[in-house]
């Protein structure tokens, strides 16, 4: 695995951050958080745009992880995301809407999300 793979990580639950950034720095990823859709279009924009991968709540306050989907396929039509919900069915068919590559619903095994980011980065590369 190439080291500076770059990962956006936006939740709106902290465990859920903690518990991702902690697991994939230890995998040696270079992580990024944001505990909302706001952070995260600004961070997009201060990086240029430039990560690997983004793994996005789909339900959060203010702008939603479809929301930021949408956004980030207009810029980087080929930026794998991975959708994560914990609200079943609608969050997870808007996310296929605007074109996630991966929905996954919450709680999920970390080495599970793991294994996605490595099928995706595969196709990217």
């Amino acid at each position: 695995m190439d080291v500076a793979t770059k990962l956006l990580i936006i939740d709106d639950n902290e465990e859920i951050l903690s518990s991702l950034n902690r697991y994939l720095s230890r995998k040696g990823y270079q992580v990024v958080l944001a505990t909302n859709g706001l952070t995260a279009l600004k961070q997009l924009e201060a990086a240029n745009y430039d990560f690997d991968l983004v793994i996005t709540d789909l339900v959060m306050p203010n702008i939603s992880g479809v929301a930021i989907t949408t956004i980030l396929k207009k810029h980087n039509p080929r930026m794998p995301i991975i959708a994560i919900t914990g609200y079943g069915e609608q969050p997870g068919s808007l996310a296929k809407e605007a074109n996630a590559d991966i929905v996954m619903d919450k709680p999920f095994k970390l080495n599970e999300i793991e294994t996605m980011i490595q099928k995706l980065l595969k196709h990217t590369k």
